[in-house]
């Protein structure tokens, strides 16, 4: 029997990039799933596919994980199309960049809804329908314990706050058997920051490894903490980045 088997799962930004990955690996695992995205209707029909194709059931929802409303309807709508939600993993984000001085405060207040209040709304939403053994996955990013270069200031601000987040999470969730747990990727090849793109040549010499990561490096561990087995295994943060910035 898949790990997996049985559960529901809810990816938040799952049409493309580590998103689409974490949802396709779900599913091999045995879960049904649902998807949200934003715009990408036709990616979010590809990665649909593939859920199914591994003979588990899927949704995608449409929904701006900027838009409170729609972000819990979502949460809600795949606990009654599906039957019950286990897993949600928070994955739904942007990447702004640039000088520090040019962010705008629209930027700011889209950044921090997406990355940290839209994590924070969901979370809640799901802990309605989760029982013991519920999963709570955040997606942030190295750069929120480390910022070796200039122009993310923003980017990391709105990552560091999902630490907290889960800390607390994990301390409130805890007595009802749910855990919550951090993945940090580091630079991984999706069409946002593509291994290829124009940023590479300047985050590679920070890398310990010398390369980009795959949507797939990161996917299988945010699994690992999705398995039964994990359910001793709360308020972690775990780095997927070959060696990022090493202190």
């Amino acid at each position: 029997m898949k790990q997996l088997a049985g559960k529901v799962a809810l990816v938040t930004g799952g049409s493309r990039g580590i998103g689409a990955a974490i949802a396709t690996r779900l599913a091999h695992e045995g879960a049904d799933v649902a998807i949200t995205y934003r715009q990408a209707a036709q990616q979010a029909d590809e990665v649909l596919l593939r859920i199914k194709s591994a003979g588990v059931r899927g949704i995608a929802i449409p929904a701006d994980s900027g838009d409170v409303a729609a972000l819990t309807n979502a949460v809600d709508w795949c606990a009654t199309e599906l039957g019950r939600l286990d897993i949600l993993v928070n994955n739904a984000g942007v990447f702004p960049s640039g000088p520090f001085e040019d962010v705008t405060l629209e930027e700011l207040d889209r950044t921090m809804a997406v990355h940290a209040k839209a994590a924070f709304v969901a979370a809640q939403a799901a802990a309605k329908h989760m029982t013991e053994g519920g999963r709570i996955i955040n997606i942030g990013s190295s750069l929120a314990e480390r910022v070796p270069y200039a122009g993310v200031t923003l980017y990391a601000m709105s990552k560091s706050a999902l630490i907290g987040l889960t800390k607390g999470l994990a301390r409130d969730l805890g007595p009802r058997g749910i855990t919550a747990n951090l993945v940090h990727p580091g630079s991984t090849d999706t069409d946002m920051n593509p291994a290829n793109g124009a940023a590479a040549a300047d985050e590679i010499p920070f890398i310990a490894l010398g390369r980009y990561g795959t949507p797939e490096d990161v996917a299988r561990w945010v699994v690992a903490f999705a398995d039964p087995a994990a359910g001793w295994i709360t308020g972690q943060v775990l780095g997927v980045d070959g060696g990022f910035g090493l202190r």
